[in-house]
């Protein structure tokens, strides 16, 4: 079965991140309702567009033109110096937000990202029901927009997101280029630069479809190797896959939201281990273990509550933070219907490092355990069927090993 990525875009991420913080600081003006522009020096009216707004876009201005050339196009263009600092910041908010839903994100440049949508399927009714839901929980949360690129190749869901902005979903499958892609100027492919355009224009290549259709050693004999580059995308050919960022030394965790509000425990424990099986196994692919567990609710009132507990021995079995969230969702939750779940550990250690045993980790000669615990599977047993799980699904996919619990209205439990 094909993979699928989603390429992630923030929609005019320079401009929309400053707006945000001057609203922040008390403006009453919106830069993204405006003719603005961030880039240059608003004194001295030198440098580049870096970003511009929707209704800047609409005097002709773009990305990399000279500032004084926006100016002529738009006398009454609002100028914001770049922030880099601010946005560094609100990248990092991000790629932590999109990790709570999959652990697979490459960052490609500070304001998008790929994710390998194939690990969360079964998660999902749908690609685009999971990218809808991610890019308005981007929205809800942070206060900006993305766009969302859906294909089952790297470059066509980079080209998709580049579709009609802001704040939509697009797809482009393989099956799709030829009536969603090749109509497009060529100049819309991924990498292809003005250079690149002009000799193509030269051997009257002026679309996509004329570029996918053109004798590839006719491209190469004019473009070198990146000439045969821009063939292979034209024509959808991308076997790359996503390279998985490292997870943040400071945490991991996932949550999700439910397809139908839960109003019982017994809901909530299936979601709540179909969570800890990720976090923890993200935890061991990072050879890490938590020394802390939090799980979070979100009710239907979109009211959030947390709860934390700092485990006696650090740890990254499934059983173990299962339990933990658990008993932690009961501390915490009142009865009210729940949109969201989430597990988060923190205060993560090496799996390597030496870490002091509870009383049910010694021997069984050793322990004065209560009759009702010493049917229960030891630590060690527990981490070797850990270990055992994540060697098959490594091997065979996720899917390959489901626990029963989870079997049961699977896709209709989680969001």
């Amino acid at each position: 079965m094909d993979k699928i990525f989603f390429h992630i875009d923030v929609n005019s991420a320079y401009l929309s991140w400053s707006a945000l913080e001057k609203l922040h600081n008390g403006s009453d003006i919106d830069l993204r309702t405006i003719p603005a522009v961030i880039g240059g020096d608003m004194a001295k009216r030198h440098g580049v567009v870096l970003a511009k707004s929707i209704p800047a876009k609409a005097y002709g201005i773009v990305t990399g033109e000279p500032i004084v050339n926006a100016m002529r196009k738009c006398p009454n263009l609002t100028l914001e110096p770049p922030d880099h600092n601010l946005y560094h910041r609100r990248s990092r908010e991000l790629m932590t937000l999109l990790s709570d839903f999959c652990p697979d994100i490459e960052q490609v440049s500070v304001d998008e990202c790929y994710m390998d949508y194939t690990p969360i399927s079964s998660h999902y009714a749908s690609p685009e029901e999971a990218a809808h839901i991610i890019k308005d929980r981007v929205r809800e949360t942070l206060g900006f927009t993305v766009n969302i690129g859906i294909s089952n190749r790297k470059v066509l869901a980079k080209m998709a997101s580049d579709f009609r902005k802001p704040d939509l979903v697009h797809t482009l499958y393989s099956y799709e280029i030829q009536d969603k892609m090749w109509k497009l100027p060529v100049s819309s492919l991924f990498m292809c630069g003005h250079s690149s355009v002009e000799v193509l224009h030269k051997l009257e290549i002026l679309t996509i479809g004329d570029l996918a259709r053109t004798d590839r050693r006719i491209v190469e004999a004019h473009l070198k190797s990146h000439g045969a580059l821009l063939w292979e995308y034209a024509n959808g050919i991308d076997d790359s896959k996503v390279t998985v960022i490292q997870a943040d030394a400071k945490g991991i965790g996932n949550s999700t939201t439910l397809s139908q509000d839960a109003e019982d425990k017994e809901t909530v424990y299936r979601v709540l281990l179909s969570l800890a099986e990720s976090v923890s196994h993200r935890l061991r692919a990072q050879n890490q273990a938590a020394g802390m567990i939090s799980t979070e609710i979100k009710y239907h009132t979109f009211q959030k509550v947390s709860h934390q507990t700092t485990l006696y021995t650090p740890t990254n079995q499934t059983d173990l933070i299962y339990k933990t969230a658990c008993t932690l969702f009961d501390e915490i939750w009142d009865g009210t219907p729940v949109r969201l779940l989430g597990i988060r550990s923190s205060k993560l250690v090496a799996d390597t490092e030496p870490v002091q045993l509870s009383l049910f980790d010694l021997p069984q000669t050793m322990q004065a355990q209560p009759s009702s615990m010493r049917t229960q599977p030891s630590s060690k047993k527990k981490e070797q069927l850990d270990a055992a799980l994540d060697s098959i699904r490594k091997r065979y996919g996720n899917d390959a090993v489901v626990r029963g619990s989870l079997i049961v209205n699977r896709k209709s439990d989680v969001k």
